[in-house]
Formats: C-alpha cells, sequence, structure tokens
C-alpha cells in the first residue's frame, strides 16, 4: 500500500449490512461487501485505502452474513486491533440510517462514513480529508448525464451542497455523491442527534441516510469535495464488477 498519512485522527465507519439483492444470484450467501473485484473483496479494497492514508480505527457496520465479514477480518487484518465490527440486527427490514444509528455511539471526533459498496482509491480519501474545512463535506463527481439510480446532488455558485436526492430534477443536477462523507467540526454530533431524532419515527427505518445529509444541507452546512479523476466505482449491478475490475486491475 501506498502511504499517504494524515496528520489528525480520523475514524471510519462502513456501512456493510445489506445482502445486495441487485446482485443475485452472486450475493445469495455471500453479502456485497465481500463480492471480489480485481481478486480483491470490495471491503478489503476499503479498509486497505483507508490504512494507507493512516486511518485504522475502522468501525464496520455489519448485517447480512455477518460471519463472513468476520472471517475477512480474522484471515486478514488480525493485526490492527482497532477495526472492528458492530451488527446490525435490523438490516432485513430498515435502510442504511438504522446502520447509522447502530454506529452513533463511535461519531465522535473526526470520522468518514463510507458506503459498504463502494470501491475506492487511498489518493481519493486523502484529497478529501485534506479538502477546505466545512462541518460536513460530501465527496461529489461529475458527469456528462445522471440516471435514475444516481444520488445526485445540487451545488450552489460557492460549491456548498443545496440538497442531495436521487429526484433532483435534471435541470437542477450539478454532480453525484459517490457514497464517501466527511464529518468535522460540529458535524459529527449535529449528525448523530439527527439521526436520533428521525428515527424516533418509524416510518424513518426504511429512509437512507443521505436524508439527514439532505436535511442539513438546507442549513448551509453541508459542503462538496471533488473527486474528479480518482478512481472509485459503485457495486450496485452485476456489470459494475466487471467494470470496477477495469478500473482497479493494477
Amino acid at each position: 500500500m501506498t502511504n499517504i498519512p494524515i496528520t489528525r485522527s480520523v475514524k471510519a465507519i462502513i456501512l456493510s449490512a445489506g445482502q445486495g439483492r441487485r446482485l443475485l444470484p452472486l450475493t445469495e450467501s455471500t453479502p456485497k461487501c465481500l463480492l471480489l473485484v480485481a481478486d480483491k473483496p470490495v471491503l478489503a479494497w476499503q479498509i486497505d485505502a483507508l490504512l494507507a492514508v493512516g486511518v485504522d480505527e475502522i468501525t464496520i457496520v455489519a448485517g447480512f452474513q455477518v460471519g463472513l465479514i468476520e472471517t475477512l477480518l480474522q484471515q486478514r487484518y488480525a493485526n490492527y486491533p482497532k477495526i472492528k465490527i458492530l451488527f446490525n440486527p435490523f438490516f432485513e427490514v430498515a435502510d442504511n440510517l438504522a446502520s447509522c444509528w447502530i454506529a452513533r455511539g463511535v461519531m465522535t471526533g473526526d470520522f468518514l462514513i463510507l458506503n459498504g459498496d463502494t470501491v475506492i482509491e487511498a489518493a481519493l480519501i486523502a484529497q478529501v480529508l485534506n479538502s477546505k474545512p466545512a462541518p460536513i463535506t460530501l465527496s461529489v463527481d461529475y458527469k456528462n448525464a445522471y440516471d435514475a439510480d444516481d444520488m445526485k446532488v445540487q451545488l450552489d455558485a460557492d460549491g456548498w451542497v443545496k440538497q442531495v436526492s436521487k429526484i433532483i430534477p435534471p435541470q437542477q443536477v450539478d454532480a453525484e455523491s459517490i457514497g464517501m462523507i466527511y464529518f468535522r467540526e460540529s458535524g459529527p454530533q449535529l449528525f448523530s442527534q439527527a439521526i436520533e431524532l428521525a428515527l424516533r419515527h418509524p416510518a424513518e427505518l426504511k429512509s437512507w441516510y443521505l436524508s439527514i445529509i439532505d436535511a442539513l444541507a438546507r442549513q448551509h452546512l453541508v459542503n462538496s469535495c471533488s473527486v474528479k479523476g480518482f478512481r472509485w466505482c459503485e457495486i450496485d449491478f452485476i456489470e459494475d464488477l466487471a467494470k470496477a475490475g477495469m478500473i482497479f486491475n493494477d
């Protein structure tokens, strides 16, 4: 791994509780985060990239087939005692806002949240960790057109996030979220408090955590960081595995 160390303490939370049903039959007995990209599990790509930039306190929120994830950590990361698992027992009935609720006790100090299905390179993480200060920083990339499954982002003239949602009208879309967010300053407390309040309403069990980010963005608390030119790939469909393999096959 190429070392790109950071100079401050940062933790990471990886949301990997889901099965990934859109990838069936590959995920019939294997969680999406353990599917192979260039002969290495998605989760291992993430952990290795985090370790390369000096982030070694890593919490993985797991659910479906948690035992397989535990085995991966024992086999590959036994010498990293600060890499741990939190089990989400609600993974079959709730979306990733519930995973954030499970991890809310870890949300102190500076931390990153990563979606468990996004393969990233270490240099991309370093880019985000070195972004200009803001309570919350959303990692974004740009392309010519966005499809229905993209998590779309609208930005103001200074790069602050105005809204983030899959249903932003095309004429308002400026970028897409890649599934990694950096919390600093007041961001950790604001986010964890918002999670607590949201999940007092049972309907929010089916919500994504980005609905919280969207609400905080409307309070001018969420800046963006461009990761254009850095390597990343979200694994949603079977064809994404081949795409990611081409991107990350060194």
